[in-house]
Parts: structure tokens; sequence; C-alpha cells
């Protein structure tokens, strides 16, 4: 039904966003304490997204995005 390169876009998509639930699952509420695990999501949000930093004429160092 779908091609090769579109069935595997959709596995790391759904990959990547089984990854962002079970690291949603794991905030406290603490603001600190979730400091990185929110960061963690973000990246993976942007990677999902395929969202680049605005006005990013390089490849964001922070994420790889």
């Amino acid at each position: 039904m779908y091609g090769p390169k579109k069935h595997d876009k959709m596995e790391m998509n759904d990959k990547l966003q089984e990854e962002i639930d079970q690291l949603k699952e794991t905030l406290t509420g603490d603001m600190f304490k979730d400091m990185e695990i929110k960061d963690a999501i973000h990246n993976l949000e942007m990677k999902l997204k395929g969202v680049k930093p605005q006005d990013s004429h390089f490849d964001c160092v922070g994420c790889g995005s």
C-alpha cells in the first residue's frame, strides 16, 4: 500500500511518539526535576514534526534537527 520510504517514515514517527509518551509519563510536576525530561520531549517533538529553529542556517547543535 505504501512505498518503502513512506512506511519507514511512519514507523520512525511511531517510535518517536512512543518515546515521547514514555517520557511524559515520567514527569513529576517539579519544574527543576522535569527540565531535562521536557528538553528531551521538545527535541523529539521537533524531530517528529521536522522542525528546525527559526532563522537557522545551520543544523541545531542542541537537538540535531
